[in-house]
C-alpha cells in the first residue's frame, strides 16, 4: 500500500488539530497497538496522528505528557539486532547482537531456509543454534529492562516471518505479541544498528501526521507554520 508522506507536528499544533476536529464532530479513534489517533468524518479517514511514546491519550480525549516516561526499543534483522532503554527521551542503555544466521551464497536467513530444505546439514544446524541463542540473548536484555524499570511501551521492528521463532524462544520476551504496550514501529529499518536505534528513538518522540487527500481539503486550517522542519521521510 502506498502511504502518503508524514509530516512532523509540534505539540501545540497537534492539540489544535484535535480541538478543531472535536468542534466539527469528527470521530477520534485511538489505536493503542500503533499509538495512533485516527480522525474520520464518519465515512472516510481524514488524518492519522502518531503520538510520541512520551505522551498518553487520556479518557478525556486529550493528549497528556507523561511525567516520567520509560520505553524500550528492539530492532531485529537477520543476523543483527539492537536493544535500547530510554528514560525521559534519553537513550541510557543499548546493546548490539550479532549471529551467524545468513547463508552466505544465497543471502537467505536460516529461518527462511528451514521452510524449504530443512536443517539436516551441519551448516544449517549451526545457523539454527546461532538463531536460537540470538533470540535468547535479545530477550535476556529486554527482561533485564523489565526487571529494573517501569516500561510504559515496548517498540519492536521485526519481520513477521521471525515472530513465531522470536516469541517461542527458550527465553521469552517480557511481553506477548498481543500486549497493548507492544507497538510495531511504523518506520523502515535499514539495519539494526546503534545509529539506527538513536534515529528511531528520536522519531518516536514526535507527532507525525498523515493526511488523506480528502483530509487535506477539510483540514486546510493547518498551515506551514504548524509543521516543523524535521524530517519524517522514514514514515
Amino acid at each position: 500500500m502506498n502511504i502518503p508522506q508524514a509530516k512532523v507536528l509540534s505539540q501545540s499544533s497537534a492539540e489544535k488539530l484535535i480541538s478543531d476536529s472535536k468542534s466539527r464532530n469528527f470521530n477520534l479513534t485511538f489505536e493503542p497497538k500503533k499509538h495512533q489517533l485516527i480522525i474520520d468524518n464518519g465515512q472516510d479517514w481524514l488524518a492519522k496522528l502518531y503520538l510520541p511514546l512520551t505522551v498518553d491519550w487520556t479518557g478525556n480525549r486529550e493528549i497528556k505528557s507523561k511525567a516520567d516516561p520509560h520505553f524500550s526499543l528492539v530492532l531485529i534483522k537477520a543476523g543483527q539486532a539492537v536493544t535500547g532503554y530510554f528514560h525521559r527521551g534519553e537513550l541510557l542503555d543499548h546493546r548490539v547482537f550479532r549471529a551467524y544466521m545468513v547463508r552466505q551464497k544465497q543471502g537467505k536467513s536460516q529461518i527462511k531456509h528451514l521452510k524449504t530444505k530443512g536443517k539436516s546439514r551441519a551448516g544449517s544446524r549451526i545457523r539454527l543454534s546461532e538463531t536460537e541463542h540470538f533470540f535468547e540473548e535479545i530477550n535476556e536484555r529486554l527482561t533485564s529492562y523489565s526487571n529494573q524499570y517501569p516500561i510504559d511501551f515496548w517498540g519492536i521492528s521485526c519481520a513477521k516471518t521471525m515472530w513465531p521463532y522470536y516469541f517461542s524462544s527458550a527465553v521469552p520476551p517480557p511481553f506477548s505479541p498481543k500486549e497493548e504496550s507492544l507497538i510495531e514501529l511504523p518506520v523502515h529499518i535499514a539495519q539494526a544498528s546503534f545509529e539506527e536505534l538513536k534515529v528511531v528513538g528520536e522519531l518516536l518522540q514526535k507527532f507525525h501526521l498523515i493526511l488523506s487527500d480528502h483530509g487535506k481539503e477539510i483540514l486546510s486550517f493547518l498551515g506551514e507554520n504548524d509543521f516543523t522542519n524535521d524530517s519524517a521521510e522514514d514514515w
